[in-house]
């Protein structure tokens, strides 16, 4: 049998040797002798090396988001540009480590130590942050803003989607969740590590969190870092997997405060943002891209926006590129032109602050402890010199919570040891009315403010706003009458069911507490929450300013300590000493803008201007006061300075002259002139007489000239001396049918179909957001004067005097002149708009209006020696008893031949003779009738005599 195999075997192998079988068997074998020993290489001799390395060698894909384009004004002067730095970044190849966290929170603290040890910063733009008392804080403060926050932490695409509690979460809540959540927690200590630290922590975590399901994105951990800080990395990039060095283009502002109002800036898509794209255009963005987030840049993005451009390549163990695969360079956005001059816009601004120092200085006064509503005429209302003292604490030019600090200044440890008696005494003083039934009308104005402010805390979330019924005698008696102390209020509202006990569970020890224990859970609640609350801290400060126990000398000389101002040892040791008054120092800072009005944030602070051509729309400038750096806020944004624009009391963050309406006063008057004149009200020789009251409504409505009058006016009087009883009578008039029965509705409706022709039915045009107007649905006899519901922006107010100037072309205001491509190539040019022509309106009507509005300059003083005709119109608007007015004023020139038309407001700036005077400086700047030094001086302006409207 074994001869018979053998033989079988020999004949199968001499076969195969004799065929072409055997070169095939010998080829086969060759190769897999090949592969054996490759494979031997790789995972015996080699193994360990590439056990190590193999998670780096692969090839990645990455999109590059286009330049984007510069912004310029209408002469070719650079608003927004790009600039090249670098930053530190992250990109995550850690998905599949055990230790994950621990690895990361690594990574991250050595990346922390490395960036702050050269004086640079890692990023902050959480919505999160830490208030000048140590607290974390939501830096969103609007509602709708935070909670869509709040859901983005937990994972939650819409804010429907928050369950209670989750809503109600703080700040606290949510970074402790995110250190310490069992699935999604970051392994951090909260309680024991440093809260900054923590935060930074948290920053760089979350943002590493959100690029983690888009592959091969890097997370930007510092923006803009030195080359001490590249260098230090670079060569640290073997610790630290994942981290690497790129270059990024950062936005850059000229001249930020003039123009970021108007500009805005850039920042990351957010996913509602990218969400809200039309499916077309999302093509061209990826969530880690940077857009528009307000201003020009939001609206132009898709303009400014250059091409993708797509990088393939290879990485080594470090992140180092080692092969580039294929790469296709982004492309440069298009350039904007705007309509804006930027000298006229920066000359205009600074004017405005000007003007509103020169008003601030003159009411200043060493009188303290101040009541307005003593004053019987607004324009007598002053500042009180404690009240600008507390500015400093209450609009954080200086911070009190510095003075506790061991590196604090001589006088911050003074005051802070004032401070801390004080608020061990007051809380205790506090928690004494609350269990008291003192009335809150027999309070001193102390405690009301304290009582006050407690009340804001609880509305907050504690006491259901919904819930309270307005009407009930106990809430009309604590909100109106101020018959019933806190203490009574509360427990009443506990009875009612006003209170929300959910909010209360850590300081309430029983599911079905009575009301008693719901009370003292609530004292416990306000005096945790005030023990620690830096507003509450400014209201204290406030008080021991009034009081005379923390001296104006005192907050002058922190101002040094702090280095507000540079340190000017004479002037600090006088303040120390006595030997220098602090009202005489507070004078002299605001004279040379050492401190600014917005700064002081006191009334007023605040002013805008929008100047225009009244042949085309086209917006020459548009100002709001004060400004704000954006070169803080683009590319990745600082969320300290962030809050601190929205929570200002001056409003930086808000655009005064496209957002906030008044009522325009006496600038309306030129609409009923025009309304009578064409109704048949009036012609141009009808005279009304003015005896100082109307008396064809009850109450008689008064004449500013009250009680002697005006005597026999027409029109163009009416308007020179801004006659109210002749409007008044208009307005009267256009409620009277045929038989003389008077209806209000129909002289509202005659008004509100004049209102409309001049464009205040909507929004000028302007491309970035403005508030919508409102014209009067109230009372045509008020309404005849600027008053009733009348509400519009200065914007608005400047589109419908361009109308007045150029006799009945209603334009749509615009702020972009042309848009080219990167190498200065038109790609459109935008033409004036024009949305309507008033028809039915006298060569004669016009005429007169011009005539009128030309005495009132005339027999203005501020206005001699311009060297130039204006025609103009002053108003004021009532804000209260209590506050200054605010002053109005519009006109163009030349008058007879328009090339700009004006709109100034100065909130709270008393009379509209300083809002005028504004107007006579933008057209001694623009028609250069006057030397620059003598327009712009660099303190505080000279005011003018007053103009009566």
């Amino acid at each position: 049998m074994f001869k018979i195999i053998w033989k079988r075997i020999k004949k199968t192998v001499l076969q195969i040797s004799e065929s072409r079988l055997l070169v095939l068997i010998l080829v086969f074998c060759f190769l897999y002798a090949i592969l054996i020993n490759k494979l031997f290489n790789l995972q015996i001799v080699k193994g360990e090396y590439y056990m190590e390395n193999y998670k780096l060698q692969i090839r990645k894909e990455r999109n590059l988001q286009g330049t984007r384009g510069a912004i310029y004004d209408r002469n070719g002067e650079l608003l927004a540009y790009n600039e090249l730095a670098y930053s530190v970044t992250f990109e995550d190849n850690l998905s599949g480590a055990v230790d994950r966290n621990e690895t990361l929170n690594r990574i991250m603290d050595q990346v922390i130590q490395i960036v702050e040890a050269h004086g640079d910063s890692v990023i902050h733009s959480f919505g999160i942050v830490l208030d000048s008392a140590g607290n974390y804080q939501f830096a969103q403060t609007n509602e709708t803003l935070r909670l869509r926050f709040v859901a983005d932490v937990y994972g939650l695409r819409t804010i429907d989607e928050l369950e209670k509690e989750q809503k109600n979460a703080s700040a606290e809540d949510l970074i402790h969740y995110l250190c310490t959540d069992e699935l999604y927690g970051y392994e951090l200590d909260d309680e024991k590590l440093d809260r900054q630290y923590i935060l930074k922590m948290v920053n760089l975590r979350y943002a590493i969190n959100l690029n983690s399901f888009q592959k091969f994105i890097p997370t930007v951990l510092a923006s803009d870092v030195s080359d001490e800080t590249r260098i230090a990395i670079m060569e640290n990039l073997d610790k630290m997997e994942g981290v690497g060095i790129e270059e990024e283009s950062l936005r850059r502002y000229t001249d930020s405060q003039y123009f970021a109002s108007l500009i805005g800036y850039t920042g990351k898509i957010s996913q509602e943002e990218y969400d809200a794209l039309d499916e077309e255009v999302k093509e061209r963005y990826a969530l880690s891209d940077i857009v528009g987030k307000s201003g020009i840049e939001q609206v132009m993005d898709n303009v400014l926006q250059g091409d993708r451009g797509k990088k393939i390549f290879y990485v080594d163990s470090v992140g180092k590129v080692t092969e580039e695969v294929s790469f296709v360079e982004p492309g440069a956005g298009n350039d904007v032109y705007l309509t804006i001059d930027k000298k006229l816009q920066q000359q205009t601004y600074q004017i405005i602050e000007e003007k509103i120092a020169g008003i601030v200085l003159s009411k200043l006064s060493t009188v303290m402890n101040y009541d307005p509503s003593l004053e019987k005429d607004t324009m007598d209302i002053v500042i009180p010199s404690d009240n600008a003292y507390h500015a400093f604490i209450a609009n954080e030019i200086i911070d009190e919570q510095h003075f506790g600090k061991e590196d604090a200044g001589a006088t911050e440890k003074e005051v802070y040891a004032i401070y801390s008696a004080r608020k061990s005494t007051v809380m205790d003083e506090i928690l004494a009315e609350l269990n008291g039934t003192t009335p809150y009308q027999s309070l001193s104005d102390e405690m009301k403010g304290y009582m006050d402010y407690m009340e804001s805390i609880l509305l907050g979330g504690i006491l259901m706003a919904d819930a309270i019924d307005a009407s009930d005698p106990t809430y009309v008696a604590w909100s109106k009458d101020e018959t019933i102390s806190m203490n009574q209020y509360l427990n009443y509202a506990i009875s009612k069911n006003w209170i929300d006990t959910s909010r209360l569970n850590e300081y309430i020890s029983s599911e079905y507490s009575d009301a008693a224990e719901v009370y003292q859970a609530i004292l416990r609640y306000l005096k945790d929450y005030l023990s620690s609350d830096m507003n509450f801290d400014k209201l204290l400060y406030k008080y021991l300013i009034k009081s005379g126990s923390v001296k104006g000398t005192q907050i002058c000389a922190i101002v040094y300590e702090q280095g507000v101002l540079p340190m000017d040892e004479g002037t600090y040791n006088g303040l120390r000493s006595g030997a220098v008054d602090s009202f005489g120092w507070l004078h002299t800072q605001v004279q040379t803008l050492a401190i600014t009005p917005g700064q002081l944030a006191l009334e007023p602070c605040t002013g805008s201007a929008v100047v225009s051509d009244p042949n085309t729309g086209e917006v020459l400038a548009c100002v709001s006061y004060p400004g704000y750096d954006n070169n803080r806020l683009a590319n990745t944004m600082d969320s300290d300075y962030y809050t601190q624009l929205v929570t200002g009391l001056s409003r930086p963050f808000y655009n005064n002259a496209t957002q906030e309406t008044t009522a325009p006063g006496s600038t309306y008057k030129m609409i009923t002139s025009v309304a009578g004149l064409t109704e048949g009200t009036i012609e141009g020789n009808t005279y009304i007489s003015c005896g100082g009251a109307f008396e064809g409504v009850t109450p008689n409505p008064h004449c500013w000239s009250w009680p002697n009058g005006h005597g026999g006016l027409n029109v163009v009087d009416a308007l020179n001396h801004s006659c109210n009883v002749f409007y008044y009578t208009i307005g009267f008039e256009f409620g009277k049918d045929r038989d003389g029965n008077y209806d209000s509705d129909r002289g509202i409706e005659v008004l509100r179909k004049y209102a409309e022709e001049f464009g205040l039915g909507e929004t000028s045009g302007l491309e970035i957001p403005e508030t919508e107007p409102n014209i009067s649905d109230t009372d045509p006899v008020l309404s005849a004067i600027g008053q009733g519901t009348n509400n519009y922006t200065v914007s608005q107010l400047n589109r419908y005097v361009s109308t007045v100037a150029n006799k009945g072309t209603v334009y749509k205001l615009t702020l972009l002149d042309k848009t080219t491509d990167a190498n200065g190539k038109i790609i459109k040019k935008y033409e004036p708009s024009v949305v309507n022509k008033i028809k039915g309106v006298s060569k004669n009507t016009w005429d007169l209006i011009h005539d009128g509005m030309v005495a009132m300059i005339n027999n203005t003083s501020s206005y001699g020696g311009v060297g130039i005709q204006v025609a103009g119109k002053t108003g004021t608007a009532q804000q209260s008893a209590v506050h200054p007015d605010h002053a109005v004023f519009v006109g163009f020139a030349p008058a007879g031949s328009p090339e700009i038309a004006i709109a100034v407001r100065i909130a709270n700036g008393y009379t509209s003779a300083y809002a005028a005077e504004i107007g006579r400086d933008i057209v001694r700047a623009h028609f250069e009738l006057a030397e620059e030094e003598e327009l712009i001086t660099g303190h505080a302006a000279e005011l003018g005599d007053s103009i009566s409207d």
